[in-house]
Order: structure tokens, then C-alpha cells, then sequence
């Protein structure tokens, strides 16, 4: 149970589209709307004043845009958890968010209860994708198996058994309590793991352990707020 609710921020150059999503939020418990943005610049400011929880937030925006905002926010290590909500399900602007940084991605046409899960989701420090952009990434995925191989990236057996729990949403805290280590030791590795392969978010290390078949799902799927079975098979690989 949360101590305190949720503090999000919510960045769209559209006024009608933000009032629609305060409104949306408004329904939602332990979710609190403490600032809005008008574009990515505006964005980056109101984000260090109020210091959220989690952004919700546009890609195509005037003046900065919601990649160039993301990024900044990354470099300035705000801290906070960045979703997009935008009506692309296009490759370009998927990957070019979460390279950024992004941790979620949903889409305009999701409801307060998707958009509830996404936001708990990310909160928690967890991927959150929409079942079409879990769709997309899985498209790229498997193109890219098609690529000439690049080097693989040399990692222990305990780094791919890191990385196998991240892609299975554990929290540094379950990984560490699963693996008997500490936080601060699982976090360690995590960092260690982005920078061998030039990640800059848990994404990054999702995305490279699918294409390196490091980790491997027998099946798809996307969390939803209704709780169906998930069925996978982890097949760890030496």
C-alpha cells in the first residue's frame, strides 16, 4: 500500500487534451495531477520546481519536443519515472523514447484503467507497454534478427541472471531477495550491465536480452489491469 499518493506531471501541447487527462487522472486513487506542461521545455522547468513521481507524457510538442525533454530530464537525473502517452505506434518514435530514457509507452486511446496500471507500474521502477507497442517491440525484435550479429557483450552468470529477472519485472529489492544479494549489489550490476551495452534504461537491457535470445518467452504478452495467466518459459542461455 502507498504512503502517499502519486505526484504526476502531464506535458501535451493540446489544452483540451490535458484538461480531458486531468480529468482522467482525477478518478483515479492515490494519483495526484501537480503540475501540467505545454511543451518539452516548459516540461524540463516544471519538472525540477515540482520534482514528480511520474511524467505522462506527449512526444510531438513545439519548442522541445518530448524526446529532447526526456533526455534532459535523464541528464539532469530528476528521478522521475517517464511514460509517453502519444497516438504513434510507429518504430521511429517508439525507440527513440525509450533510448531516451522513457520507461513506459502508452497510447491516447488507452483508458483511465490502462492508464492507472501503466502509472502503479513505472512508480514501482517496471517497464509498463501497451499491448500494440509490446507488439511493435516484438516486430523489431525479430527484424533485427535478420541484422548481421554484432560482438556479443561478454557478461557473468550473474549479470544474465539479473538480466532474466528484469525482463521478468522483478524490482532490484525481489531480485535481491530472490538472488540472497543486496539492493545496493543488484544495482550495481544493473549499472554495469547498461554500460557494456550503451543502455540508458531498463529497456535498453530488456531489448538487448530478446535479440541476444538471453532471455527468451515461448509466449507474448501485456500486462493489463484485468489479471489474466501468463504463461512463459524462461530458457536461460550459456
Amino acid at each position: 500500500m502507498l504512503k502517499r499518493n502519486i505526484r504526476v506531471v502531464i506535458a501535451d501541447d493540446h489544452v483540451l487534451f490535458r484538461s480531458g487527462l486531468r480529468n482522467l487522472l482525477s478518478q483515479i486513487k492515490n494519483v495526484d495531477v501537480v503540475g501540467e506542461a505545454i511543451n518539452g521545455q516548459d516540461l524540463v522547468r516544471r519538472s525540477i520546481e515540482l520534482m514528480p513521481d511520474v511524467i505522462l507524457t506527449d512526444i510531438g510538442m513545439p519548442v522541445m519536443d518530448g524526446v529532447m525533454a526526456t533526455k534532459e530530464l535523464a541528464r539532469r537525473k530528476i528521478g522521475s519515472r517517464i511514460i509517453v502517452l502519444s497516438a504513434h505506434s510507429k518504430e521511429e518514435p517508439i525507440l527513440k523514447m525509450l533510448e531516451a530514457g522513457a520507461l513506459g509507452y502508452v497510447l491516447k486511446s488507452a483508458d483511465s484503467d490502462e492508464i492507472s496500471e501503466a502509472i502503479s507500474t513505472v512508480y514501482h521502477h517496471k517497464p509498463y507497454f501497451c499491448k500494440e507497442i509490446t507488439e511493435k517491440l516484438t516486430e523489431i525484435v525479430t527484424k533485427n534478427y535478420h541484422l548481421p550479429p554484432e560482438p556479443d557483450v561478454d557478461f557473468t552468470e550473474r549479470e544474465k541472471e539479473i538480466m532474466r529477472l528484469i525482463c521478468r519485472e522483478f524490482t532490484s529489492k525481489e531480485i535481491a531477495s530472490t538472488l540472497n544479494l543486496s539492493k545496493r549489489t543488484v544495482e550495481g550490476h544493473r549499472t554495469r550491465m547498461m554500460d557494456k551495452i550503451g543502455a540508458k534504461s531498463i529497456a535498453g537491457i530488456i531489448t538487448y536480452a530478446l535479440e541476444k535470445g538471453i532471455y527468451k518467452r515461448q509466449s507474448i504478452f501485456c500486462k493489463t489491469v484485468k489479471v489474466e495467466a501468463k504463461k512463459e518459459i524462461i530458457a536461460p542461455v550459456n
